[in-house]
């Protein structure tokens, strides 16, 4: 296998059917777990840039003169938005020294948000995705885990803000 296609399906979970944006999501728990719990927050940020760079780069080469410009098995975009989404639990498990797992309930709340953004797709993501090319690829997931990672931060509000 390429070594673009290696990232841009994310050593192969993108080719795991039915939904293969889901199981891309999935595997980026263990991915994002490991990643924090080698350097913490820092390294899960830089872990995002560097799935944004490779994977747009890998989409490109993926793409290029294919018949369809956003293949299902391309999910490095969904492991970078996931990840995104993610990010705010994270800094929150280092700010407040408990492990990871003590958060699951933002775990749960970034996995579930960060889906129904890039299924429903709406306003500006939805504007980036019809962009096509590994613009819209990415960008639109990346949109989509930041609207996520805005739903983890206005949760841990109200459950440690207003609600506690």
């Amino acid at each position: 296998m390429r070594v673009t296609r290696l990232i841009a399906t994310f050593f192969g979970v993108g080719l795991l059917r039915p939904a293969p944006g889901t199981w891309g999501s999935l595997a980026a728990f263990p991915a994002a777990w490991a990643l924090h719990g080698i350097g913490g927050p820092g390294l899960l940020a830089a872990g995002i840039l560097l799935a944004l760079g490779a994977g747009w780069w890998a989409t490109v080469e993926e793409t290029r003169d294919a018949p369809d410009p956003d293949p299902e098995e391309i999910v490095i975009d969904e492991v970078a938005g996931q990840w995104l989404a993610f990010l705010p639990v994270s800094i929150g498990a280092a700010h407040a020294g408990v492990a990871l797992g003590a958060l699951w309930p933002g775990w749960i709340t970034a996995f579930l948000a960060f889906r129904l953004f890039d299924i429903w797709k709406p306003g500006p993501i939805g504007w980036v995705d019809r962009q096509g090319g590994a613009f819209g690829v990415m960008l639109d997931d990346l949109l989509a885990g930041l609207a996520a990672a805005l739903c983890v931060l206005l949760g841990a509000w109200l459950a440690h803000g207003v609600l506690s």
